[in-house]
């Protein structure tokens, strides 16, 4: 049965947030409130097989070089076959067509990320006038990405990585 790795729509959202709920409940990603789904549905990548959204994952420009790769996720019936090779590689390229340069996660999957060329990281990649503009945003994964004490709660203990292009 052949995937087909596509733009998000609207109507996938509902399949969207059951995929990152799953993945939610075992503490491997964050929850996203619906809302934002939809609000931020343009940044999505779905993986589409027989009809169905078997995966998910996103990619939200942070800053002018610079972008976080989101809710990468897959059905546990596909997991295995190529599903999240194929999302993150249509994440990359498109992160690279809009100029980005440098693609950040936080992640448990180390091993997945590493084979597409992410390395470890410290501390947050951006200068001292970038992190201070990035203080003035209101979204909760930029937060994280600047490792801000509000959002400790929250923090998942997964691993900072980055690639560059």
């Amino acid at each position: 049965m052949s995937t087909i790795i596509r733009p998000a729509r609207t109507s996938d959202i509902k399949d969207i947030r059951a995929i990152i709920d799953e993945y939610a409940a075992s503490r491997r990603l964050l929850t996203k409130e619906t809302v934002t789904l939809y609000e931020s549905v343009q940044e999505f990548t779905v993986a589409e097989s027989a009809g169905k959204i078997v995966g998910c994952g996103a990619v939200h420009v942070l800053w002018e070089d610079l972008a976080e790769v989101r809710s990468v996720a897959v059905d546990e019936s596909v997991r295995g076959q190529g599903v999240g090779h194929g999302i993150l590689e249509a994440l990359i390229k498109r992160a690279s067509e809009i100029g980005v340069k440098r693609i950040f996660c936080l992640t448990f999957e180390t091993e997945f990320f590493g084979r597409h060329g992410f390395k470890e990281i410290q501390g947050t990649p951006v200068s001292p006038d970038v992190y201070n503009e990035l203080l003035h945003s209101y979204d909760s994964g930029v937060a994280e990405f600047l490792d801000l004490e509000s959002v400790k709660p929250n923090t998942l203990g997964n691993t900072r990585m980055l690639l560059t292009l």
